[in-house]
């Protein structure tokens, strides 16, 4: 016990000399924040929409007005299609309606009217977002219209509920799963560097000339960097509840204790890249490539898991961060849901276990023979 004290006490002192841990600790996080918070925006977006208007009708006149009340579309109101194609090269509209002038005649006999739906294709979301709307204003325009006899008859009536996150905020669940990217930041891309840098100074051979052990250098590696990533994941929550006011409805309890389990399991694929690599850089351009991509590319963060490949939803099935996003927006919007925490926390911990021995078995304690050639190399660079 007094060979690890000395040990963690080592590595304490070496985290505070470097502020760049610090840094990544504790100031990456309160950027990323920032970034999410204010910087990304999944909610529906408004768009800036033309509108040719041919018929001059009355009933059509509130049709056009349907498109300057909506929330979503900022209207402009164009009188010839020039002006509009001019203004959507220029990327002044996203797209334009145009109101052919015998919309409302073909309505008051009974007929199919078209209206003519032009986007700006090289935006693909945006293009979508302005044909979705222009198809629910004319809808929501025909259901409230003397035209809305011509709308089709329904036996099935539909009524949305939310049970979470009623606001339909893209934040409220963004900003919790950013504190599983700043976690798994912390937990590999620091340690992925430590077992590394010891080689590379040559401090491990001097560590190595002592009667440690090897569970006394793991724990060692461990300990530090596991409380100062559980006192980066109290920060976080701090950020994320009372600084950016996200609602929380879960067990602070049951958010750290699986929060460590997930720390844990993040630890152990670092220090496992650190410990067969032996290369600062290299070992920080392959933490970056197993921890950071993963965590925001195919974690469900960002993009649905259902929705990927065939080939990714069965590599998400590896990917830590997957199963920690999907218990902390739980934890955060639904209050908790046992199933979640129960399966996803035994994952984690199985994971964690099996990496600890990994990096207990890679964990080497004594040094590499150098071969006849370097040696030679070596011996001949002297002598000059």
């Amino acid at each position: 016990m007094r060979i690890l004290l000395a040990l963690v006490k080592k590595e304490i002192k070496q985290i505070l000399r470097d502020k760049s841990t610090i840094v990544i600790a504790f100031i990456l996080p309160l950027i990323s924040f920032v970034i999410y918070m204010y910087g990304i925006n999944l909610d529906s977006v408004k768009v800036t929409m033309g509108i040719k208007n041919d018929d001059r009708s009355p009933e059509v006149a509130t049709l056009v007005k349907s498109f300057g009340h909506s929330k979503y579309v900022n209207s402009i109101n164009f009188d010839n299609m020039q002006d509009i194609e001019k203004a959507i090269l220029k990327s002044k509209i996203k797209g334009a309606v145009v109101i052919p002038n015998d919309f409302s005649s073909k309505l008051s006999k009974g007929e199919k009217a078209d209206l003519l739906v032009i986007t700006d294709g090289s935006e693909v979301n945006t293009a979508n977002y302005v044909q979705s709307y222009a198809m629910s204003i004319a809808n929501q325009w025909l259901a409230t219209s003397k035209y809305r006899r011509l709308m089709p008859r329904t036996l099935i009536g539909t009524e949305v509920r939310t049970w979470y996150n009623q606001d339909l905020n893209s934040h409220h669940f963004i900003m919790p799963g950013s504190i599983a990217i700043t976690m798994t930041l912390i937990g590999i891309l620091l340690t992925s560097l430590v077992v590394a840098r010891e080689w590379e100074r040559g401090t491990m051979e001097a560590l190595l000339s002592t009667n440690v052990r090897t569970i006394d250098i793991v724990l060692g590696k461990y300990i530090p960097y596991f409380i100062l990533g559980m006192l980066s994941m109290a920060f976080n929550v701090f950020l994320c509840v009372c600084v950016f006011q996200i609602p929380f409805k879960g067990n602070y309890l049951i958010l750290f204790i699986i929060s460590a389990i997930f720390l844990f399991t993040s630890l152990g694929i670092g220090l496992l890249i650190s410990s067969v690599l032996k290369n600062q850089f290299m070992a920080s351009m392959v933490a970056m490539s197993l921890g950071f991509m993963p965590a925001l590319m195919l974690s469900g963060l960002i993009y649905p898991i259902n929705s990927m490949p065939m080939f990714f939803q069965y590599l998400t099935a590896v990917i830590p961060p997957r199963y920690y996003i999907a218990f902390i927006e739980s934890e955060f919007n639904a209050g908790g849901v046992n199933t979640i925490r129960i399966a996803n926390a035994f994952y984690l911990t199985i994971l964690g276990l099996i990496l600890f021995a990994a990096v207990y078995k890679n964990t080497q304690m004594r040094l590499e023979a150098k071969s006849p050639r370097r040696i030679k190399k070596l011996e001949g660079g002297v002598k000059t």
